[in-house]
């Protein structure tokens, strides 16, 4: 019988000497550039301190809730009214049964890079595993900014709603000793089913000082908001296209109609509504590439599934599922008709089902432009792919459909402040793939060329994309 490897050791899925010496000696210091999450920059503005490790690490992860709910825990002691400590010993019933789910290797590598825990959590070692991270997160080194720290940053860009205060990132970037630049979250102004009951164009209009009725006002209006938002360091904007969406072009006055429509009250048809949100996505696009943004595009999700869950847990409450295969013919058309006006804004691209690997590595050659390196490019593997094997199915797509050399690396997509491992995650993943190929005589063990990227691939290439715009 083969000799079983320990678990989580420091070559942990690395499984030869050239994955090793990859990882150990060239990605494994290499700073993270950070460009898509949802950390609050309020707890690194306060550096905040943490009463409890449910606060931490429990609360507020809707990966964590949605495991809890298919071991049968009551929501009660996932996201209702429980104790911190009764919601901790749920996630304590709940993680060894996670086994083979990307939440087992992460929630590891989490407790052993920031508490140095190394004992498996279990409903026996809960109680050990409670008080020894309690003890801990009442020291100044535990504070949000302090466990930030052991993660080596050098920038991360979270994500913003059209009215959040974004002047706060400068003094986060002070406290926290890393950049921090916000990125604009704009479903808000395509969700226009929403605009009654969230009161957007009010919203807007008071805080742009600029009234709103009719399209070109909204327009300007839009304009202002983001124009103060790149004054602030924003660099990216993010849209979730979801399962449902359907581009339509839509001329100028069919817009200036359907938009009265609205201010009068009207119910806009489902089709007028699928005009009138492209044409509002392509205006804003525009101005992303007028500004010299990234435009961020998720796509896929099913995000409308149990009513109960929403109304209990909240619209991000790790109940949402994977849609069917994106409209590629819909995404080319958005893509095709901001490029033949000269506003296609540079572009990563993310899907949900790996089933459209293929084809989105495959745009990454179909909208390119003269002199810019990875004009759009396949982002990294999401939500329900971050996991072993669809990083890896991922990497894969992007290099036999791509340029595996110009990839832009891992991103969290987290509102934890412990989910930066994921990097290191990545990063291991990364390494072993290159190391087999080297092992199997795919490519040449060229050590400076191998060096080279997998720098490029976790570091050189976000920073250069995201915060240099080369």
């Amino acid at each position: 019988m083969k000799e079983v490897k320990e678990y989580m050791t420091e070559d942990f899925l690395l499984d030869n000497e050239i994955s090793k010496f990859l990882f150990h000696k060239v990605a494994k210091s290499l700073p993270i550039i950070d460009f898509h999450n949802h950390i609050d920059p309020k707890v690194l503005v306060g550096d905040t301190m943490f009463d409890n490790i449910a606060q931490l690490w429990i609360t507020g992860d809707p990966y964590k809730h949605r495991a809890m709910r298919i071991n049968g825990i009551d929501e009660f002691r996932i996201t209702g009214s429980a104790s911190d400590k009764d919601k901790f010993l749920a996630w304590a019933e709940t993680f060894p049964k996670t086994i083979g789910n990307p939440l087992f290797h992460w929630s590891s590598l989490e407790m052993k890079r920031v508490f140095g825990i190394d004992t498996m959590l279990t409903r026996d070692s809960a109680e050990d595993i409670w008080n020894q991270c309690n003890e801990a997160l009442q020291k100044n080194e535990y504070s949000a900014n302090g466990i930030m720290s052991r993660w080596n940053i050098e920038a991360i860009c979270t994500s913003d709603d059209w009215f959040d205060d974004v002047s706060i990132h400068k003094k986060a970037t002070e406290n926290a000793e890393f950049n921090v630049f916000p990125s604009l979250r704009a479903d808000k102004a395509t969700e226009i089913e929403l605009w009654n009951s969230n009161n957007f164009l009010d919203r807007l209009s008071n805080c742009t000082n600029q009234s709103i009725e009719n399209l070109d006002e909204l327009k300007l209006a839009l304009t202002k908001r983001l124009q103060h938002f790149s004054d602030k360091g924003c660099k990216l904007s993010d849209h979730a296209l979801n399962n449902d969406f359907s581009f339509r072009s839509c001329s100028l006055a069919r817009a200036e109609n359907l938009f009265y429509k609205i201010l009068e009250g009207f119910e806009l048809k489902a089709k007028d509504h699928r005009y009138f949100k492209s044409f509002l996505l392509t205006f804003l696009a525009g101005e992303y590439h007028r500004l010299g943004w990234t435009m961020q595009l998720h796509v896929g999700a099913q995000r409308k599934t149990s009513s109960r869950l929403r109304e209990l847990a909240g619209s991000a409450g790790g109940y949402a599922a994977m849609g069917n295969g994106a409209n590629i013919k819909s995404l080319c058309l958005l893509l095709n008709s901001l490029e033949k006006n000269s506003a296609l804004p540079e572009t990563i691209l993310y899907n949900l089902n790996p089933i459209d690997n293929a084809a989105f590595a495959t745009l990454t050659g179909s909208f390119a432009e003269d002199g810019i390196v990875g004009k759009i490019q396949f982002g990294p593997a999401w939500w329900y792919n971050d996991h072993f094997t669809g990083i890896r199915d991922q990497l894969l797509a992007v290099s036999n459909y791509g340029l595996l050399s110009r990839f832009i690396g891992m991103t969290t997509d987290s509102r934890s402040i412990l989910s930066f491992s994921r990097h290191e995650y990545f990063r291991r993943i990364l390494c072993n793939l290159i190391g087999e190929w080297v092992m199997k005589g795919h490519i040449p063990f060229d050590e400076e060329l191998l060096k080279q990227l997998i720098i490029d691939i976790t570091y050189t290439n976000s920073k250069n994309k995201i915060l240099n715009g080369k």
